[in-house]
């Protein structure tokens, strides 16, 4: 009976002292380069943000079928262009990183983008998502999902404005 009862301490003690592996995070080195990433799509320096990337990195834009970097670099500088101020609201973004069941390190990040259009001045505020795979500190994989709506509308007025403004010039 004592040895019965040793055994269970023994286990007891052993169940206590098993250290459990952290999984959420609140700073890493995948958070800070994921925020410098960020302030460079923000600042525009387009070197940096492109060097955050592994070389065979995969960006899903609200869609299953990848961009390259470079693809995604393209469609980012023809959406700033038009813009003349965009940027996150930092004062209400979380961000965080995991380590999923499978050890594949993960960050996450919800804000609000505001922009604000060059041709009319008009501002747009869309919340976004982001979920970035790391893998030796390099991105392999981000998801982007934001509601592109308002955007693409007031892309195509802008863009009707304009053909509006150029058949009034031919008219005349």
């Amino acid at each position: 009976m004592k040895k019965l009862l040793l055994l269970l301490l023994a286990v007891i003690l052993f169940i206590a002292c098993e250290k459990k592996t952290q999984r959420y995070f609140a700073e890493s080195a995948e958070i800070e380069t994921l925020k410098a990433g960020i302030n460079a799509y923000e600042t525009g320096n387009w070197d940096k943000w492109e060097s955050h990337f592994a070389d065979t990195a995969k960006i899903f834009v609200n869609s299953i079928k990848p961009l390259t970097v470079k693809k995604r670099l393209e469609g980012l500088k023809a959406m700033t262009s038009a813009m003349s101020a965009y940027g996150f609201n930092h004062d209400k973004e979380y961000i965080e990183m995991v380590l999923d069941k499978e050890d594949e390190t993960w960050v996450y990040y919800w804000a609000t983008h505001k922009g604000t259009f060059a041709a009319n001045n008009k501002e747009l505020s869309v919340p976004v998502h982001l979920a970035v795979q790391f893998v030796n500190g390099k991105i392999v994989e981000e998801f982007i999902y934001f509601d592109g709506t308002g955007m693409n509308l007031e892309f195509a007025a802008i863009a009707a404005a304009k053909l509006e403004a150029e058949a009034e010039v031919l008219e005349d």
